[in-house]
This record gives C-alpha cells, structure tokens and sequence, in this order.
C-alpha cells in the first residue's frame, strides 16, 4: 500500500502546476503586504540614523546631504554645459533652459555627445581619467562651435557615493560598478576636474554644482511637475533621494527650508537589518560580487543583478531534477549567462514563454513547456519581489516626508530614471500598485525622467543660480533695515541730541521730555490699600494694591478686568468716562468695599500735558480710541465729574500717571537702582529720572502733592517746581521723572536717512502721517505693517508667492504683529509658518516661508536695535549727568514685544551694551507694572501730604 501511495504522490508531482513547485520553492521570495510594512518601518528607522549626527558614522544608509535645496519653479532660465559621469561611457551636453517653459512646451533644448573610456582609464590613476574628461568637454566646444573665450557655468553629475560638504565640493567615498581610477578616494573630485580642465586649456569654465544621477532625475521631474520631491533610479544600481527638512538634517549648519538627501539605499542591510529576509541565492550573488557584505538591498533589487538571481534558482532547481530532468549545461553553471535583459524578456505579456524558450535553448538546454512556465514563473518572483522591496523604501520614504509635514492625505510625484524600470514590461505597473497598498492616504504619481541624469545637473545648476539672483534682490531690499553700527551710533547721538532739545525748549523738539512732578522714589516704607485704575487699549483694569507695611518689596494685587467696547471708544467722552466709573464701581462692590473712600491712581497711556501730578490734558488719542470733546480737556477732572454723576462711589484721584512712569515705579519698589522705564508694546516710550538742574523751567507748575484750587493739600504756586515744599525738602528734590515721549524722533527728518520705502508707506496711511517716527519703527502697533508693505514690495518684483499679488496682501492691518513672534519662535518650523501664512490666505512654498520669515526678523531686529540705541542714549546721559566713569542701573521694562517677542529682548539688551559699554544696564520686567507703579505714586503722593 505504501509503494501505491509513493507513485500516486509521485505522478500527482508530475502533473502539478509548475508556478505552484516555483511558489513552495521560493516562498521566501514571495513577501506578503506584512513583511514589506516591516521592511519599510525598518528603512524609516535606517533613514533616522543617518541622518543623526550621533548615529551617522554607524548608520548603512548614509543619507547624504546634497545641497541641493529647491526643486524647479519654471522661473529657470540660461545656458549650461553638463558632463555625465557614470557608466562606460560618459557624456558632455550643452543645455538650454528657457524661463517659463516646461519641458513639455519645449523648456529644455540639448545637444550632446558621447564619448566612449577605454578601460585602461576605468582602472588607471585618477589624474588621467578626468584629464580625459577635460579633453572630450574641450572637443565638444569646438565641434559645437561654443566660444572658448566665453565664460560658461558647468554642471557634473556624478553617480557614484559621495559627501558634499556645499554644491561644488564632494569627496568621493567608494567607486562602484566597473570603476577603479587610483588615487581620488576621499579627495574632491569637483576640485579635480577644475584642475584637469586648468591642465588642459583654453576653456573658460566654472564648475557650479555636482550631482548624483537620482538627484538629477528628481530636479528633470521636477522642471515639469512641481510636486515632484522624490527621486528614484532602479537600472543597473538602485538609490533614492527626496527633499528633507533641513532642520532633520545633522550633518548640515542651518533649519531653515528642505535640503535633498541622497538617501544611497543600495546599502540597506549592510548591517544585518535584513538578515532575515535574505535567501540562499542572495548570500550566493553576494559572496561572487566585488563587494561582499556592501549594497546588500541593491543586490536584491537591481538590474545588475536580478539576472544572475533567476540564473542561480535555475541551476539549483535543475540541479535538484525539478527542471530538465535534471540536465545541467556548462552554460547555465556560467556566471552571467543569464541577464536583467533576459528576465525583461521572458516576462513580456504575449511573447514571454517563447522568449524564455529561446534564452533557455541557447543555454544548451532542451526545456519542457512546463520547464518554459516555471523559469518564467521564477523570474517573475525574483523581479516581484524587487519591486515590492522598492514599494516598501518608497513608502517609508513618503511616510517620512508626510509625517515631516504633518499631513494625513497628500500627492507627490516621483521622478524616476533606470532600465529596468524603463524596459521591464511588468515592473512599473507591479511597484505603483503595491505602492498603493502600502500607503493608501497619499496619491503618487510617477513621471519618467529623459536624459535625467545630464538634465538635472543642468537643472540643479539653474535653479542654484535662480536662488543666488532672488536671494540678491531678497537681501537688497532687506538692506536698509539692517543697520550698521555707525548708524546705530547716529541713532543714539541723535536720540541724545533730541533729549537734550526737550529739556531746554528752546524751540520745537521731537523728544517732547515731558515732567512728571515725580521726584522720589519708593523707599519700601509705602503701605496700605490704593486703587490702580489702568486705561490700556481694548481693555480697562481695577486693581486693588495693598502694600504692606515694614515689608519692603511686598504687596498684594488683586484685579479685574473689563472689556472696552468699541462703540464706547469712538463714542463721546462722557460715555467713556460714564463706563469707566461704571467699572469701578462694580469692581468696589466685588470686592466688598464699596463705602471706603480709597486713594486712586490713573494710570492713561495716551500723550498728554501735564501740568501737577493730579492733572492731565489729553492731547490726541491713539490706539483706536476716538471719544469726542476729550482733547484738549483734563482727563482726571473728566473721571471725578463721570463718578459724581453716577453717586455710587467716593473715589479720591490722587495721581494721572502715564504707563511707562508706572512701569518705572513699579520697578523701583523692587530694585531702589531702577530709575528708568521702558515700554516696548503696542507703542513704545522711556521715562528716566533726570537732574532737577537741567529741566528749564516752564512757568507756573504744581508741586507733587499739590492740587487744585478748592482741594486738600498746599495751594501756594510758584515757578521752582518746589511749590510749598520746606527748605530741607527742597534740598531733598534734586530729580525729576521725566517722560521722554521718545515716539516723536525723527518727526522733523532727523531719521530719514534709515527710513525704507516700507516705513513711508506706513506712515502715510496711518492715522497720524509725519508724526511718530521712531514709534512707527520700532512699536507692536507698526511693525506688522511694515512687514506686510515688505512682502508686498517683494511679491511686485516677483519674489515671493509666485509673484501673485492677493487681496489679501493688499489688506492693512491682516499680517498683525504677534505673528511676526509666532513666525520667529526658534521652535517653530518652516512647516508651521506656511500655515500661518496660509490661514492668512497666502498660499506659500517652503521658499516663501523662508523669506517671510527672514523679512520678520529684519524689521523686528532693526525695531529692537533702535530701541537699544535709545536707551544706549538714555543710561550714557545720566551717567554723564553724575560725572561717573561707570553706572549701575536698573529698567523696569513692560509690553508685550518685550515679554513676547523670541529676539527683541535679547538684540534690545545687546545692542545697549555695545552703544554704551561703561553702563552696565539691567533689565527688570515688570508685572501689572502701569497699574501697580499708579497705585505706587498716589501712596507716595498721600505720604508726602503727612508729613
């Protein structure tokens, strides 16, 4: 019974499907969707370690930075000689590309010709190989009749491993397919050919780029199709490329913008990642190769080996009588035999299997049918599996790029060149479809690239070129806000110059210097509770400041805040103030003290005269206020007016501060050496405390605890600025606070020298034309205007967004200047800020992040460097005041450009240090600074009074 069993099982075989023996035979070849998902997570986490700095050196995929850092936009254009180096023979091709023209409207016009190396050359010293390169490009110029008098710029494209270090400059790591010249491993081949071209003669050439042939393919893809990111070669050898996030990149200086990496995938496995994918018949093609243990995913994938792949199935199945009957010929034994050509062929769709008889018969074999089906089924395996290993480094690859992006769904086109995608009848169908698989969210689309590798480099070359012009006309319009330091030292003379103006008035000045009646300190004794009333912009704030007594630097502030309504601010003054009191009001009964007559500060942010620390004449409004019968009219009288119409509340208004001489107190209480403010927001102004001696009188002034007739304190005016004081308190005063006003510089020309085409632009259509100069410059309400009138000026001469001038870009006021904080955040990548700009409705390449971005910290640093020149001016006046040779001194600083901005504080600081290097000056940023310096001064005003 057994022997029946034997030969039914037996004839059963016979009769088999012939895929079906191929399949059990080669089911380690036959990789389901599983395993390549695998193989593709094990690539991402290869592409990772190469691409760390930490991890490169020991990393098999080396993802090689190529310098390369934009893809076509169209806009290319010139003229350019290319050499190909790469194969047996090398080619030398002159490119024409013209501006605006795809490839398929005829963009890029070539002649070329080919030169042939005799092999002596492939093998021999280096020197003698390029020299031979040098020559032939010389030929050609002469047969193309190209002027050797002329200077023309070259592209190389080089198909071999390399590390560049710029676009010109790259060391040959190893020479691979039939190439061995001596003597040029690890030296620069650009600077070789440079000197082989001086050696030979009579040409002018500038060698501008080197690129590896996948690079080329993707940036020839790319001149037609601008989602074209990805490059791939699957000929003889197999590699891929794409364009990575810069700041991903370790091995190169920089974050801004994408660079390509030459991924060099061949060597995939080379470290034993995978090992357990690896057939008996790879380790065979590996150990007979000139490189054992090297290119091991090249080996299992590309035409210089698949051939001998279906050669190696073939002779063990033979061998093991499962085809010929076991017949092996010397041929089929024979290395080579059998060819990528060979396996293209017998997978042709009608003429396949007679194909294969054919390349079978001429290896001295005598095939079945069966025979003919199942060498084709092997070779259909062996080229399968290829793909699908190209689908998986594909997928992680796009995987990458789309987790880089932070996209769920996207497209992307992948410019692709080699023969055995070109003329395998099978093979592209096969990758796109598994592909697909893989990763269904992104839609891919493949575009073969001709004559890529000469092409592209041709390509490269234009598009580096295209970068230098734009980034020429970039930096020549951002020049005028980049300010020297001899401007910046004439910003601080003239600062200087307009301080010591405003003190004399003598005539009209732009830095007003405007008393304060502020003349001492805090000294840390100030206790009890005071109201601060704070009017800042779109908001009002009531705090109640309990300063406690015998604990210096320490209080307690407990707030409310109300909206400002827009109605109310562009409504008429009694409505502003009727709403003001309504406020407090409401805040008093909050807070459960409602009965309690309690001194009040009132903090108002908008340029005033002010003639006693209780009494201030409002002279224009700003920041979008616009309450009628107001200027001109003394604010504080309008309050006490607006409260005792309500009859809710007493409230007793003991000083109208403005908010930098809040900012300053509130500073003061904590450190006794601040004795300036600075606000840097939404606009900008300094207060410091000057010498009594240098204020020129002004006439009739009221003292600091003085008011008006009729209410409490002394009444006696008279024109020392002392008024009532006694004689030891008048040898006290020797100070005043003084608000500067420093908005108003450059109001009569003394700027308009570093004024920009951007700046008249912005003040022309402000509210204020020719007033304001210095804020408009350097203040948060301005510099987001300025930026977008940049923009706009670069998007005219066709540099950014395509040159495409929206609605949108055109509209004041829509590119808000939180975003230039935003945009300039040190961790937000290029990605972030082209959403940004697309949810301002600016559709923008990666290129047009950059520049936006670098227009951002050009107008924000020359903001934060004037600001530092004005206060280099400020500390150096009052250290000359006191004939120190150095001076300690502290800021109490506020405003959200300050506190917010990633740069202005630091560039502020620096530049102050550099403009006034024998004051040491420190920063304090202050918290509720206005409000809680208000309530500050009405306890000193109050202390003052009791004494």
């Amino acid at each position: 019974m057994l022997a029946v069993h034997l030969v039914s099982s037996f004839f059963s075989k016979l009769q088999e499907d012939p895929t079906k023996k191929v399949d059990r035979f080669l089911y380690a070849m036959c990789l389901h969707d599983d395993q390549l998902s695998d193989i593709s997570t094990r690539f991402q986490a290869e592409m990772k370690k190469g691409l760390s700095a930490e991890s490169n050196a020991a990393a098999a995929v080396k993802m090689l930075p190529t310098h390369v850092r934009c893809t076509p936009d169209g806009s290319e254009t010139g003229q350019f000689l290319a050499l190909d180096l790469g194969g047996s023979k090398f080619k030398v091709l002159q490119v024409k590309v013209r501006e605006g023209m795809r490839m398929r409207r005829g963009g890029v016009e070539m002649e070329e010709k080919t030169y042939p190396i005799p092999r002596e050359l492939l093998e021999g010293r280096g020197a003698e190989l390029f020299g031979h390169v040098s020559e032939s490009l010389k030929d050609f110029l002469h047969e193309k009749n190209i002027s050797l008098e002329k200077k023309h710029p070259l592209a190389f494209t080089f198909s071999f491993p390399c590390e560049q270090s710029t676009l010109d400059r790259g060391l040959l790591l190893s020479w691979s397919k039939t190439y061995r010249a001596r003597g040029l491993q690890g030296k620069d081949v650009v600077q070789v050919l440079r000197e082989a071209i001086d050696k030979t003669g009579g040409m002018h050439i500038e060698v501008l780029a080197m690129v590896n042939d996948t690079v080329a393919a993707m940036m020839t893809c790319g001149f037609e199709d601008r989602y074209c990111e990805v490059g791939l070669i699957i000929g003889t050898g197999t590699n891929a490329c794409y364009m990575e996030e810069l700041c991903h990149v370790d091995l190169v200086e920089g974050d801004e913008g994408r660079m390509c990496v030459n991924t060099e995938w061949g060597a995939f496995g080379d470290d034993g990642a995978l090992n357990d994918y690896i057939t008996e018949f790879d380790r065979d093609v590996d150990a007979a190769s000139n490189n054992p243990g090297k290119q091991i995913f090249e080996k299992m994938v590309s035409g210089m080996y698949l051939g001998e792949l279906v050669r190696l199935v073939v002779l063990k199945m033979a061998t093991l009588g499962i085809l010929f009957e076991g017949h092996v010929s010397d041929a089929l034994r024979t290395k080579g035999k059998i060819t990528t050509a060979h396996v293209a062929a017998m997978e042709e769709y009608k003429n396949g299997l007679k194909n294969t008889r054919g390349i079978l018969m001429d290896l001295d074999l005598t095939p079945s049918p069966d025979d003919c089906v199942a060498v084709q089924h092997v070779s259909t395996i062996v080229s399968f599996r290829s793909s699908n290993l190209v689908a998986a480094g594909l997928a992680a690859i796009l995987t990458r790029i789309k987790n880089n992006r932070n996209l769920r769904t996207f497209r992307m086109t992948v410019g692709v060149d080699g023969t055995v995608y070109k003329t395998h009848p099978q093979y592209p169908k096969r990758l796109h479809k598994v592909l697909q698989r893989l990763l269904p969210e992104c839609q891919v689309r493949f575009v073969l690239s001709h004559s890529g590798s000469s092409k592209g480099a041709a390509l490269v070359t234009a598009v580096a070129q295209r970068l230098a012009s734009q980034k020429r006309k970039v930096d020549e319009t951002l020049s005028p806000f980049r300010l020297s330091s001899e401007q910046l030292q004439l910003v601080k003379a003239r600062m200087r110059a307009g301080l010591e103006a405003g003190l004399k008035r003598e005539g009209p000045s732009e830095v007003k210097m405007l008393p304060s009646f502020l003349y001492s300190p805090p000294d840390g004794t100030e206790h009890g509770q005071y109201l601060a009333l704070d009017l800042g912009g779109t908001n009002f704030k009531v705090m109640l400041v309990n300063f406690r007594k015998g604990l210096h630097q320490s209080s307690q502030v407990l707030h409310k805040i109300y909206t400002m309504p827009l109605e109310i601010m562009q409504g008429t003054g009694d409505e502003l103030f009727d709403h003001i009191a309504e406020c407090v009001s409401d805040f008093l009964d909050y807070m459960g003290i409602k009965n309690d007559r309690l001194p009040a500060g009132f903090t108002f942010p908008f340029p005033c005269e002010q003639t006693a620390i209780d009494t201030c004449k409002l002279v224009s409004w700003t920041k979008g206020f616009k309450a009628t019968d107001c200027e001109g009219n003394d604010v504080v009288s309008m309050l006490r007016e607006a409260i005792k119409r309500r009859n809710e509340v007493e409230l007793d208004i003991a000083a109208v501060v403005n908010d930098t001489v809040g900012t300053m107190m509130s500073g003061t209480y904590e450190d006794p050496q601040c004795e300036i403010g600075l606000i840097a927001g939404t606009g900008t102004n300094v207060c410091y405390m000057e010498e009594l001696k240098n204020i020129k009188k002004t006439g009739q002034k009221k003292g600091p605890m003085e008011r008006e007739e009729g209410k409490s304190g002394r009444e006696e005016n008279k024109e020392d600025g002392t008024n009532g004081e006694t004689e030891q308190e008048k040898a006290d005063i020797q100070k005043m606070c003084i608000n500067t006003e420093w908005g108003g510089l450059g109001d009569y020309g003394s700027l308009d020298d570093i004024i920009t085409p951007s700046d008249v632009e912005v003040d022309h259509n402000s509210i204020n034309p020719g007033k304001q100069r210095f804020e408009k410059l350097t203040s948060g309400m301005y510099l987001g205007e300025v930026v977008r009138q940049t923009l706009l000026d670069l998007t005219r001469a066709g540099l950014l967004f395509r040159g495409h001038v929206t609605e949108t870009l055109k509209t004041p006021g829509i590119f808000q200047t939180k975003y230039l904080s935003q945009i300039e955040s040190d961790r937000l990548a290029l990605l972030q800020v082209r959403s940004i700009l697309q949810g301002l409705g600016l559709d923008s390449t990666c290129d047009d992040s950059i520049i936006v971005k670098e227009v951002c910290e050009a107008v924000s640093r020359r903001a934060a460097q004037l600001c530092g020149a004005g206060m280099a001016a400020v500390v150096d006046k009052i250290r000359e005041n006191r004939g120190l040779d150095h001076l300690n001194v502290t800021v109490g600083v506020d405003g959200t450009l300050y506190k917010h901005h990633p740069h202005f504080s630091e560039v502020l600081q620096e530049t102050a240090r550099v403009l006034a290097p024998q004051c040491n000056v420190t920063f304090l940023p202050s918290e509720d600074g206005s409000g809680k310096g208000a309530a500050l001064i009405t306890a000193l005003t109050r202390r003052r009074e009791e004494m």
